[in-house]
């Protein structure tokens, strides 16, 4: 086992236990797989993973692991490879995930919903010689074969992953409606796939630390422009083991439901490595919507939930959550973006009316530390705050642009320090070096281009990004702060607030809003709302607009995509100017 190693000094005061989050741990020194695998040795019998009624243990999980792993040998994959995963949450996504592991190659994790330049563009930076992807996709990757170099793609279905039964009525339903992949396609099917894992009888496991690359996942990073996260092996068991620490409530055997997608960090991270590395029991959820998700959670008597917030308000709106019983649940977790107080405080009521017997504890994190690098104690909260650092995790509150830290209770910069942080951006050097700055006191922080503040209790407020921070009249409005205080509204069920630009001001606060249920969308309302508003918020950052709409845009993995609001009025205002 291995230690976070820290430079003398450094942490103090916050190098303390928080409540019932240890301050140290010990981490497994081997890699991902390898963590799994101790756990398959110890629960053979225990289920791995659900999926559409069928159940897998762990000793068949670890064979499939082990099978794909040749299978990927056997197509020629070497130590180092880059390997495209462009699946939803299904077994082989799982399977495939560990078996490139395995290897020794790293794992290249994409949206299956991407369009064709995208996938061009993954496939392209991270340099994958070869991709895994479902029939229902490959259109997708036929229409960029020729400008990417693939050596293989592979090809499966989801009732490759299904029992007989459902099988059977998978193809007489969804199974119908998807396009045939001609009978020439260069490609290589999953059975056809493994089949040749089976003949595959060389040295297969490759010898990697937990040190070595292992994972690249995507994101905006600080500037907004999408780039490849290199992730190592510890970043991913270092997460689990702290995500365990801060929850010893979990158990083999206990249940997460596995709906945030494998592509992201959070659902990767937390709802897949970090159960499967200590006997949990993953309920693969393949396409999410909000009914499937209460079915799924109430139907299985899930133990842990994780999503974001508009997964979580999309909750309290469906009518099939009326009197569901939620005494089964041990931990819910909300991340990806920011939860309002407002919310929160619904999302508590409607838990506690269910019989839950624990609230909504929010966290904080970026990509660059794979997920979540802050949670809420299990018993200690504050309102308004995203919980504190994770074991081993440092958090420095600086003044933007410096490394220069701020007073205790300031707002700054967020930096994080600990055993999660990214090895790089891929073929990014500067911005890599950018957001990874060493400080004066020897550690390497990551910059995550977020404001926030620290209290003296080693509590963190998260404020917003700095880029969404809105300037009128040369005050600093906060969006985030604006929409906690009209989700408050009686009226409302959501909201966003964009800066929009104004030659006056420079930039004047615009709201786009959901009503409730039963609220029509008038200039009564309107007006109402606003005069609510003028009540609750300074003059300096009042909307001087608001916009009712039936739903907000929304990003791949649910957050609220502001930014297309933000364009939507970009464009309004050049074609006014016109």
């Amino acid at each position: 086992m291995a230690r976070f190693e820290v430079p003398a000094g450094v942490g103090a005061p916050w190098l303390k236990n928080i409540g019932d989050i240890p301050a140290m741990l010990d981490y497994f020194e081997g890699t991902m797989w390898e963590k799994c695998e101790e756990a398959a040795r110890e629960y053979p019998d225990f289920i791995a993973y659900d999926f559409m009624g069928k159940k897998t243990k762990y000793s068949v999980f670890a064979e499939n692991v082990h099978l794909c792993a040749r299978a990927l040998k056997a197509i020629g994959i070497r130590t180092g490879d880059r390997v495209t995963v462009c699946l939803p949450n299904c077994p082989q996504a799982v399977i495939m995930f560990y078996a490139i592991n395995l290897v020794g190659a790293v794992s290249n994790m994409i949206h299956p919903l991407s369009s064709e330049n995208e996938i061009e563009f993954f496939i392209k930076e991270s340099k994958s010689v070869a991709a895994i992807t479902l029939d229902q996709f490959y259109g997708k990757f036929e229409a960029i074969r020729d400008k990417v170099d693939l050596s293989q793609i592979i090809i499966t279905s989801v009732k490759d992953a299904l029992g007989p039964v459902i099988k059977a009525g998978y193809m007489l339903t969804e199974g119908r409606k998807i396009k045939k992949i001609p009978a020439d396609a260069p490609v290589i099917y999953w059975k056809e796939f493994l089949r040749r894992g089976k003949h595959y009888n060389a040295k297969y496991k490759a010898p990697r630390k937990m040190n070595d690359p292992a994972v690249i996942l995507y994101s905006g990073g600080t500037t907004g422009t999408t780039k490849g996260i290199l992730l190592s092996n510890l970043n991913f068991n270092a997460l689990a083991a702290q995500i365990l620490a801060a929850n010893p409530m979990a158990k083999p055997g206990d249940k997460v439901l596995s709906v945030m997608p494998v592509f992201h960090g959070f659902g990767l991270g937390i709802s897949i490595h970090t159960f499967l590395s200590f006997g949990g029991r993953c309920v693969l959820v393949p396409r999410f919507t909000p009914k499937t998700y209460a079915k799924m959670l109430v139907k299985h008597r899930c133990n842990f939930v994780a999503g974001v917030p508009t997964l979580f308000e999309a909750l309290l709106r469906l009518k099939s959550m009326d009197g569901a019983d939620l005494s089964c649940l041990k931990g819910v977790f909300s991340g990806g973006d920011s939860l309002s107080i407002e919310l929160k405080k619904k999302l508590d009521a409607f838990l506690i009316a269910h019989h839950s017997p624990v609230c909504v504890r929010e966290g904080y994190g970026t990509t660059e530390c794979v997920t979540a690098s802050c949670l809420t104690p299990i018993h200690m909260a504050k309102e308004g705050s995203i919980g504190v650092p994770l074991p081993d995790t440092y958090y420095k509150i600086v003044k933007p642009g410096t490394t220069e830290e701020v007073p205790c209770g300031e707002d700054g910069e967020i930096c994080i320090a600990g055993p999660t942080v990214m090895m790089e951006y891929i073929n990014h050097p500067e911005e890599t070096a950018q957001t990874l700055r060493t400080h004066e006191d020897g550690m390497k922080w990551v910059h995550t281009g977020d404001l926030g503040k620290m209290d003296e209790d080693g509590f963190v407020f998260f404020r917003q990004r700095i880029k969404r921070m809105i300037i009128t009249s040369g005050y600093n409005v906060y969006p985030s702060q604006l929409e906690n205080i009209i989700d408050a509204c009686e009226m409302v069920q959501m909201s966003c607030v964009i800066g929009v630009p104004d030659p006056y001001r420079m930039q004047k606060v615009k709201a786009f809003v959901m009503l409730k249920e039963g609220y029509e969308q008038s200039e009564e309302n309107k007006e109402k709302l606003l005069a609510y508003c003028s009540k609750n918020i300074a003059k300096y950052a009042m909307p001087r607009d608001i916009e009712f709409r039936d739903s907000l845009p929304k990003t791949l993995v649910g957050k609220v995509a502001y930014r297309v609001l933000e364009e939507e009025e970009l464009k309004k205002n050049a074609q006014s100017q016109s």
